[in-house]
């Protein structure tokens, strides 16, 4: 059973939320302020946290990144609907998703089954797949999750790695936005939705602390495409 952790200090939205998750079937558990929020996140004991922006003691962004200096477990972020700027600074430090108040329980659910399917994806692709992938000085390893540059470890969260994971086992080929939305968020692309290109901006600023190399392209009106490794003569 996947616990999930709600950090909200709105404790009537959060007995709404645990009402849905566990008629789903999650654990769940709540918190209503930052400080509070922050040590039950790393006790390591929730698969996934719900994390609001507006909190009492320490704001949803200052939690999560002081978390993601140890931590890579799931986070969707809650934002005020039409705040842009939260949305993009959330996903810059880290966050897996954000979901816009007011929302509708039953998106909230979808989101968070779309987060734990890519999890399960990832786990699917160690059993499976080739876990080690070489590529220009890039080593990415789907069984440890681990990626480094220059032989220099690089710290990517679960839905990073797996987009980096996506692209370079498809080197050289054009990604369409739509086919990473469905393959890596588990969603159709929706309109105004900048998650993947806040993704992808993210991978590059951590690459580029350690190679001066582009790796991923921007196809306009495309998608995006892993530079293949020049052939040899």
């Amino acid at each position: 059973m996947n616990r999930i952790l709600m950090i909200d200090d709105d404790v009537a939205l959060t007995e709404l939320v645990k009402d849905y998750l566990q008629l789903d079937g999650f654990a769940f558990d709540a918190c209503h302020d930052g400080v509070t929020g922050l040590t039950q996140a790393q006790s390591q004991q929730h698969d996934l946290l719900l994390l609001d922006v507006m909190l009492p003691g320490m704001d949803g962004f200052s939690l999560l990144q002081q978390l993601r200096k140890t931590s890579n477990c799931p986070v969707l972020m809650l934002t005020a609907r039409g705040d842009e700027i939260d949305r993009i600074v959330g996903l810059e430090l880290g966050a897996d998703d954000y979901l816009a108040k007011p929302f509708n329980p039953r998106e909230l659910v979808a989101r968070i089954k779309a987060i734990f399917r890519r999890i399960e994806l990832v786990q699917q692709n160690k059993e499976r797949q080739v876990t080690t992938i070489t590529l220009h000085d890039l080593q990415l390893d789907s069984s440890s999750h681990q990626l480094t540059v220059q032989q220099q470890p690089v710290q990517l969260t679960a839905t990073e790695f797996q987009l980096l994971d996506y692209l370079m086992r498809r080197a050289g080929q054009v990604i369409s936005k739509e086919e990473l939305s469905k393959q890596v968020l588990g969603r159709s692309l929706q309109l105004h939705d900048r998650s993947l290109d806040m993704h992808l901006s993210n991978i590059r600023r951590k690459l580029a602390k350690h190679s001066a190399q582009e790796y991923i392209q921007t196809l306009r009106g495309s998608g995006f495409r892993v530079v293949p490794e020049p052939e040899s003569c």
